[in-house]
């Protein structure tokens, strides 16, 4: 699946690249929403996902980069997030946010930095519909690949097969035509595409290659 970052999107101009991605391949809308303490920048907030929910004709993935986020949840939802992903480096009862999430009828995500072992996943993987693995330093958009992450999505896989769940692994940062399939052939699920999409002179073009390479 594809799920391009409306945190490249233009901004003055965000209806029409939402209705971009409503009309192109892409299957999630990425929303990224930072708060600039738990990463260094601030994206956006509750009005702008709203906005977007109300053009939005695909689920919306909203990926918390924020301390605390356990706060917002309700109000996330409210705002039309389907699929809620909350960093383990800021959730310290992580089990307790999955069902929390769960419980308020969206679909729950553990998002994961790139010096973080997946080996800490294996004991809630059974509880987390989604993995956000983070293959650039989060904060960011139009950073490279870190290549390490080849690595981390084998090893999650192997640990969401043994244990029998049904996890997505997503992988967002750096993505490109260039390795997408490599990334895909590793075991991913979902790719997150900002600035390769948006930078692109033909976005819903891009979203379909980057489809097509992927499969």
């Amino acid at each position: 699946m594809i799920a391009p970052s409306v945190l490249s999107a233009d901004f003055l101009n965000l209806g029409r690249d939402v209705a971009m991605i409503n009309n192109s391949q892409a299957d999630w809308f990425h929303v990224d929403v930072m708060d600039g303490r738990f990463v260094p920048n601030i994206s956006f907030g509750l009005p702008v996902i709203k906005a977007i929910k109300k053009q939005a004709q695909k689920p919306l993935d909203v990926h918390l980069m924020i301390v605390e986020p356990e706060k917002y949840f309700q109000d996330f939802k409210d705002a039309g997030a389907d699929i809620l992903s909350v960093h383990i480096e800021a959730s310290t009862h992580l089990h307790r946010s999955l069902q929390a999430i769960k419980a308020l009828g969206m679909k729950a995500g553990v998002a994961i930095n790139p010096h973080t072992p997946v080996s800490l996943l294996a004991d809630i993987i059974n509880d987390t519909d989604l993995v956000c693995m983070m293959s650039v330093n989060p904060g960011f958009g139009g950073q490279s690949f870190i290549e390490n992450t080849l690595h981390k999505i084998k090893e999650l896989k192997r640990i969401i097969v043994e244990k029998g769940a049904t996890t997505l692994i997503e992988i967002d940062g750096g993505v490109t035509l260039q390795n997408a399939a490599s990334i895909v052939a590793a075991g991913a699920d979902v790719l997150v595409a900002g600035n390769t999409v948006f930078s692109a002179s033909n976005p819903t073009q891009m979203i379909a290659d980057l489809k097509l390479i992927s499969k």
